[in-house]
């Protein structure tokens, strides 16, 4: 199994596993085992991919089984949920440093193939996706609602992610994360 940075011959196996985790296709006792709730229309993932070089995937024979999502705030600007984010990281702290779209960056979703969570597959993901945003920013940042259990337990305890605070969108309610892009 290798662990990079994906392509557009990615570009399927990438929507294929977004579609099979994502909330809007989960019933709730699916929802248990976690789901990604960002949407990505073909263009805004072809994006991603191209111009951001922001999915780090885990492939094997050519099919994907994990990916991790990472880009500057920018990037994520025309979804909703990402814009009252950006509007909120100055009321946050972490590291000693007050978030800013210049000191960090959005990560995620991440996903991981149901039949190989906890493997490791998660952990070699996640810092692989960080080590390819340490040169441009100190710090990532992310969200997770409060409802996903299994996600807030892979990032805190897995990745040490920080509950750098929570906020509340469109009556739901998430954790901020955050970490230094540099692990020592």
């Amino acid at each position: 199994m290798e662990i990079l940075q994906a392509g557009m011959k990615d570009f399927n196996g990438v929507m294929r596993l977004l579609r099979a985790n994502h909330a809007d296709t989960l019933s709730e006792a699916e929802k248990a085992d976690g789901f990604v709730t960002t949407n990505f229309t073909p263009e805004q993932m072809e994006r991603l991919i191209t111009k951001e070089n922001g999915v780090t995937i885990a492939r094997e024979d050519e099919t994907v089984l994990a990916f991790a999502m990472a880009a500057p705030w920018e990037y994520w600007a025309e979804w909703p949920l990402f814009t009252h984010m950006i509007e909120k990281l100055p009321g946050f702290t972490f590291a000693g440093q007050k978030l800013s779209t210049k000191n960090s960056y959005q990560y995620g979703p991440m996903c991981v193939e149901k039949s190989l969570r906890g493997t490791g597959l998660f952990e070699r993901v996640f810092n692989a996706s960080l080590a390819s945003m340490e040169n441009r920013f100190p710090i990532m940042a992310t969200f997770v609602n409060q409802v996903n259990a299994r996600s807030y337990a892979a990032h805190s305890r897995k990745a040490k992610m920080e509950t750098a605070g929570t906020f509340d969108f469109n009556g739901r309610q998430y954790y901020l994360m955050a970490c230094l892009t540099r692990r020592s």
